[in-house]
């Protein structure tokens, strides 16, 4: 159990749910002394939301792992005092109010960085801390369907579609991450100096839907909804049903992987038809190339149509849930599922911590305790000097 590479680094935590968090979780995940502030009587919303057992939330297990929590009333004066001993040496503070929030409470940026100058604030929300919108509520169900995401997702006669988990807050979530490494190397390489980073939920996922923007600017086209197809990819592209009532999910838009697919099935001659010979051709017949792959697939079986396709190295793999990928071989050999002992529940299995290092990897050290301010003793009397009678009163005063 060798150093992780953050080792070192002091994150605080005053966030909720998902975007924010996660950055947090990615840092501790890899070394960083991750502080999680949260509400004395609220608490973080995600410990009430998704699955639970025996009353211990388990999405709150993970996005919360690796983490120290303390309970502490920002809104309060006194809060507000303990809090600026916590960051006065801390290198990153995330956080995820509406914009003006921090401000406030008399916590915004200019009284965070004279107080710390090296302080890195991550400010995540909705709609980022100018324009328009800054002041509307924003959550990642409103990203994911602002950003043009849920207009390109569905079947064409269908509804626009929304992803079924926090699609946006994780891709925030990841942008935030890299941001926070990138102010890091400017900071310790560069500058000496902390700055604040200001991360919309919008933003992201947008960022990450491809050639829509320049296409739309250049040609005029708005991408549709086309089911499993991208036609401005490649065919054939699409999830076909196998005779055993299972889904085979195919990638074939390189020239070379259409001409292995239409082996496999029995018709290498096909990809010298002239409505199949590119990419282009094959879009343009794209009903046909699924009506041809998806016949062939309709007639075999999940597992005779993977061995078939493994033979000719198509790109093709069956849709999994999650009852599969704890079982399947690839999985396991890569831990991407791992084992964790938790305090409230005994051995967990949850996602293991990406990506992999050669010298200095990740690990989960912990998982999120079920308490609130479990570490609150540990962080206020052993870090801060605080003794354990001001901690009582101020526990005793609702501020802790």
């Amino acid at each position: 159990m060798g150093a992780l590479p953050l080792e070192g680094l002091k994150i605080v935590d005053i966030a909720v749910l998902f975007a924010s968090p996660t950055i947090s979780q990615n840092m501790g995940d890899f070394g960083a002394e991750v502080i999680k502030v949260e509400h004395p009587r609220l608490g973080d919303s995600l410990r009430s939301l998704g699955a639970a057992k025996n009353g211990v939330p388990l999405w709150w297990k993970i996005t919360n792992r690796n983490k120290k929590c303390v309970t502490l009333d920002l809104g309060k004066p006194e809060g507000q005092e303990v809090f600026k001993q916590l960051i006065a040496d801390a290198d990153v503070l995330t956080e995820n109010f509406r914009p003006g929030t921090l401000e406030r409470w008399g916590l915004g940026w200019e009284v965070l960085h004279a107080l710390n100058p090296r302080l890195i604030l991550v400010r995540v929300s909705g709609f980022g801390q100018t324009g328009p919108y800054k002041d509307k509520p924003g959550f990642g169900t409103l990203a994911e369907a602002m950003s043009g995401f849920a207009h390109i997702t569905g079947q064409s006669d269908g509804p626009p579609t929304l992803p079924g988990t926090g699609l946006a807050d994780a891709v925030a979530g990841q942008f935030g991450t890299w941001a926070v490494m990138f102010a890091l190397y400017e900071r310790d390489h560069k500058s000496g100096k902390g700055q604040f980073i200001d991360l919309s939920v919008l933003e992201p996922i947008f960022t990450i839907l491809g050639d829509q923007a320049i296409s739309y600017d250049q040609l005029g086209v708005i991408q549709q909804r086309t089911g499993n197809r991208v036609p401005s990819i490649g065919a054939p592209r699409n999830i076909y049903k196998t005779k055993d009532g299972k889904w085979l999910a195919l990638s074939a838009n390189a020239h070379a992987l259409a001409g292995r697919v239409f082996a496999a099935i029995g018709q290498p001659d096909l990809i010298h038809d002239p409505r199949f010979k590119d990419n282009r051709a094959r879009i343009a017949h794209i009903d046909e190339v699924d009506a041809i792959v998806g016949g062939w697939i309709s007639e075999h079986t999940a597992a005779e149509a993977l061995t078939r396709f493994d033979e000719y190295e198509c790109a093709v793999v069956p849709v999994y849930s999650i009852a599969e990928i704890v079982t399947d071989p690839h999985f396991q050999a890569r831990e991407a599922v791992t084992t964790v002992p938790d305090a409230d529940l005994g051995p967990v299995r949850m996602q293991n911590v990406v990506p992999k290092l050669s010298r200095t990897p990740g690990r989960i050290r912990w998982t999120a305790p079920a308490r609130m301010g479990e570490h609150n003793e540990e962080i206020y009397c052993t870090k801060l000097g605080m003794s354990r009678e001001r901690l009582a009163a101020l526990k005793e005063k609702g501020v802790i």
